[in-house]
Formats: C-alpha cells, structure tokens, sequence
C-alpha cells in the first residue's frame, strides 16, 4: 500500500490532466530504472480500484541484444515485472550509438556530439511504432518532478526556450497520448517506495550514463536545493503560474521546437 499523501498526489497528477479512460490500452516504456518499474507496478496496483478499465502491457527496448536473443539487462527487468504480475515484451533495439557516424546529417544543428540525444530520439520513434503496431493508445512514462525541473532548465541552458515535459501530451492527431503519473512525486520518494517492493534497478552499459548534460544540470540543481531551501517546490509551482506578459516574445514570433 502507499502513503495517503503519495497515493493523493498520483491521483491528483491522473485526474488534473486526465490520464486515464475506460477501456485504454496503456504501454509502460520500461528502462530498468526504479522510476519505470514502479510506475509498471502503481498502473496495475491503481486498476484494482479505479471505477474504470484499462489494459496495462510492459514494453523494454533491449540496447543489448546478444544476437540469439535477450540481454542480460533485459532478462533481469522481465524477471521483476513477472514477478509483479506484468506482462512484458522485449524488442532489440534498431539503433544503437555505434550506428551514428561522424559526418551525420541527421543530427539537428549545434547537436552533432550529443549521441544521447540520437540515441533516445531512436528509441522513442521505435516505442511509438511498436504502439501504433500492437493499439495501445496511452504511453506511460516514469518522469517525475526532479525530470520535469531538470528539463526545463536544460531547455533553457541548451535549446533557448522555455518549456518542460508535460503530464499528458496529445501525439499523432490525439491517437497516441504519453502520460506520466508520477508528475506530482519526487525521486527520493519513489526510490523509497520502489525498494520496500523489493524492485530494484537494473543498468545498462551505456558509456555515456553518467556524463551527459543531464547529469550536469542535475548537480547544479542539488547544490541550488541545498543554499535555498524550498527552491524545488517553488520552481515546480512556477511552471504552472507562468506570466506571459513579462516575458521577452516579440509579436508575431513563431514557437521553436523543444526537447524533453
């Protein structure tokens, strides 16, 4: 069972942006962190006592295939959401950072080192396709508020604009939408409650895992939090309370995309 303060939160996060509906196919993009995993196991503890029925199907992009079958990472994330009573499906994933040359002319312009932009671009394209193949029409991912603030800082400091990760965003004409019911929690609370499920998280051999400009923004982000107190809670309630007027957009400008 969770807190009444968590378990509220999730449900303000679902009902507040309407993430779920009756009789939705819901895919979990599983990565082997705790934040995937315990998102897998709050969907299907919530379809016990929610007035509505949906369908919840774990997805994990294997960035390991062996070449006769499943890695190791892979077949350690099955193994838990089996044990959690969550079905599972496995794909290889169809690019992997060895593919990306150097003279690249897929990378968007002042990207062409960042392979981990590429790299998850890749993967999300193949998640998308697998849901469009199979009918699911919710994704859910395990971003929670330490991953919205970061991203809006990392927009600001490297794409030059204002925007974050949102809690349900519409795709594809309104037939796909990604949710994330863990807007409302924090990091540390989720590794809490994901270790009294005994889930625990598997990693991968990604070179890149902790160099990249998230990382980055992540420490700058824990040093704010320790010289201002109540800064995080401050910050996530300014995404909501945005004054337009006082913000520099000329008339007449167009939106420039945004990375999440």
């Amino acid at each position: 069972m969770l807190p009444r303060d968590v378990n509220r939160r999730v449900g303000r996060a679902m009902h507040t942006y309407g993430m779920l509906d009756d009789g939705d196919r819901v895919l979990v993009a599983v990565s082997g962190g705790v934040d995937s995993l315990f998102l897998a196991w709050l969907l299907q503890f919530w379809q016990r006592k929610a007035p509505i029925s949906y369908h919840v199907h774990a997805l994990h992009i294997d960035m390991e295939p062996d070449g006769s079958g499943a890695g190791s990472a892979a077949l350690g994330i099955e193994k838990q959401l089996r044990g959690i009573n969550i079905p599972c499906t496995i794909l290889p994933t169809f690019w992997q950072p060895s593919n990306l040359s150097k003279d690249d002319q897929e990378l968007p312009p002042g990207e062409e080192k960042d392979v981990c932009y590429v790299c998850a671009r890749n993967r999300r394209n193949q998640l998308f396709e697998h849901a469009r193949r199979e009918s699911f029409n919710k994704i859910a991912l395990g971003h929670h508020r330490d991953d919205i603030i970061e991203t809006f800082f990392l927009n600001i400091c490297f794409a030059g604009n204002i925007s974050t990760m949102v809690p349900r965003q519409e795709l594809f004409d309104g037939r796909l939408a990604l949710i994330r019911p863990l807007a409302f929690l924090d990091k540390h609370e989720i590794m809490h409650h994901a270790g009294e499920l005994k889930l625990e998280p598997v990693r991968t051999n990604c070179p890149l895992s902790e160099k990249t400009r998230r990382m980055e923004v992540r420490h700058l982000l824990d040093d704010l939090y320790k010289k201002i107190p109540g800064a995080k809670m401050r910050i996530f309630s300014a995404l909501s309370n945005v004054r337009q007027d006082y913000l520099l957009t000329p008339p007449g400008s167009e939106r420039r995309g945004t990375r999440d």
